[in-house]
This record gives structure tokens, C-alpha cells and sequence, in this order.
């Protein structure tokens, strides 16, 4: 199984957001170039992120994206799933009565265990972790602006 990119520019844009919670809401266009993704792709994701309501949107000079709840309060998991949905790796697992050979079949229990473990540990990353180890990751670097 591959995670979509659509997934990871959202995880991107969310920890981008939560790194500058409560400082107002930042313009797409500015997460746009600072994570080095098209704007326009992003502005396909947002609107499955604010459907979830993981991040709110404000309109005018000042506007922009914020989240929604603080940090702590969003996993990786919401995020993941506002974007891509039902996280189940094989159908047997979300509806044993889609198979026929659901009674009999010892393969159904590794995916779900597979699947549970993936979902358990996406649970278990909040944003504000995220934020806490990219601010470790770029302690040294120093940024100037013109």
C-alpha cells in the first residue's frame, strides 16, 4: 500500500498551519511556496481538510487558513482520512459478506490486524508533536528575509 501525495502535501500543509497556530491564518499561496507544492493542488486539498473541519478559512486582506482545533487535538489519522477516506486495506475486512470464503479464510485476520495497526498508529501522531520536531529538525537553520 502506498500513501497518495494527496495525503502527504495535506499532512505538509496541516503541520505548516499548526507551526504557526495562533499567529492568524496564512494565505495558500505563501504554504504553497513554502512547502514547495502547486497552489493550485493545494486548493484542491483544503477543501476536504475544512469539510472535515480540520482547518477554517477566512476571507479578506487578513484572511487566509487556520486550523480548526488546536495542535494537540488533530492526529494524523484525521488528516489522513479527511483525504483519502475509508483507510480499510482490503474489502473483505470493512464487509466479511462481500467474500465467500469469509469463514474459512486466515488471511482476512492479517490484513485487518495490518489495517488496525496502521489506523492505531496514525491515532497516535498529533500535530503538535509534528510541529515539535520540525522545530528541532530546523533549530540550526537560520532563515534571513529581504
Amino acid at each position: 500500500m502506498k500513501i497518495s501525495m494527496r495525503a502527504r502535501y495535506g499532512l505538509r500543509l496541516m503541520i505548516e498551519l499548526a507551526a504557526h497556530d495562533g499567529k492568524g491564518p496564512l494565505f495558500l499561496k505563501n504554504i504553497a511556496r513554502s512547502q514547495d507544492i502547486s497552489e493550485k493542488y493545494l486548493s484542491q486539498i483544503v477543501i476536504d481538510l475544512k469539510a472535515a473541519n480540520l482547518i477554517t478559512a477566512t476571507r479578506g486582506a487578513h484572511g487566509g487558513y487556520s486550523l480548526a482545533r488546536p495542535p494537540a487535538e488533530i492526529t494524523a489519522l484525521d488528516i489522513v482520512t479527511a483525504l483519502e477516506g475509508d483507510l480499510t486495506l482490503v474489502e473483505c475486512t470493512r464487509d466479511p459478506k462481500r467474500c465467500s470464503r469469509a469463514t474459512q479464510c486466515v488471511s482476512q485476520g492479517v490484513w485487518e490486524k495490518l489495517g488496525q495497526a496502521m489506523m492505531e498508529s496514525l491515532r497516535q501522531i498529533h500535530l503538535a508533536e509534528l510541529v515539535e520536531q520540525l522545530r528541532e529538525k530546523t533549530k540550526d537553520t537560520v532563515m534571513y528575509y529581504i
